[in-house]
């Protein structure tokens, strides 16, 4: 399972970098959260409008198919910045040193591959949806209200690319935390244990009472 996991920041080439992106990740991670707010605001309309005037919000399920990738795609790199993505901890939990960053960089590497390959396939299918020559671009549209979906078919490839260079940059630092046999190495994620959870949640409500 996922654990609390820390990120630490140096003068290094490869901390500067992970700091650039931090700052787009953070911004689609705000947009996705607006998004699921925008759900619950539609929800209680649509509800009160059914209710009380017996007129529920139009294309209510077609707003909420083109807010999924929305809400599932744009906060994705996010998370896996900070190592919050579900994982297994039994086997790497024993794991030290080299050992460990062998590991991380070896699960990292399959993961680029793997969204490599998703970004590509991603992008085709936007692709077969968007075309210019069409009316708002589209060759294809939701069925309620006819809101065109190659935007949201567009999000995929490009949330799947910030999530790319995300695992490039934790390749470069896993490798790095390897070849140097690194005990602390910054912009990865360092799972914490129960202990270092424990003492981080203290010290961080330790001046609210």
């Amino acid at each position: 399972m996922a654990g609390q996991a820390t990120v630490l920041v140096d003068g290094s080439r490869l901390s500067q970098l992970d700091q650039r992106l931090l700052v787009l990740e953070r911004f689609l991670a705000l947009i996705s959260g607006f998004a699921v707010f925008s759900l619950m605001v539609m929800a209680v309309v649509s509800v009160s409008g059914r209710n009380a005037l017996n007129a529920p919000l139009p294309g209510y399920v077609d707003w909420i198919e083109q807010a999924m990738p929305l809400i599932a795609f744009l906060g994705i790199s996010y998370v896996q910045r900070d190592g919050g993505h579900i994982r297994m901890d039994i086997v790497i939990s024993r794991l030290h040193g080299r050992a460990l960053w062998l590991f991380e960089l070896l699960s990292v590497v399959l993961i680029l591959i793997l969204m490599l390959a998703l970004v590509w396939g991603s992008w085709s299918h936007f692709d077969r949806s968007f075309d210019f020559g069409a009316p708002m671009w589209s060759r294809d549209s939701s069925i309620d209200i006819g809101i065109p979906l190659w935007p949201a078919k567009l999000l995929a490839p490009v949330a799947f690319s910030v999530l790319c260079l995300r695992l490039a940059l934790q390749v470069w630092g896993y490798g790095r935390a390897f070849w140097l046999d690194l005990d602390a190495p910054a912009a990865v994620p360092l799972i914490q244990d129960a202990a270092a959870q424990a003492a981080a949640e203290a010290e961080q409500f330790e001046g609210q009472d």
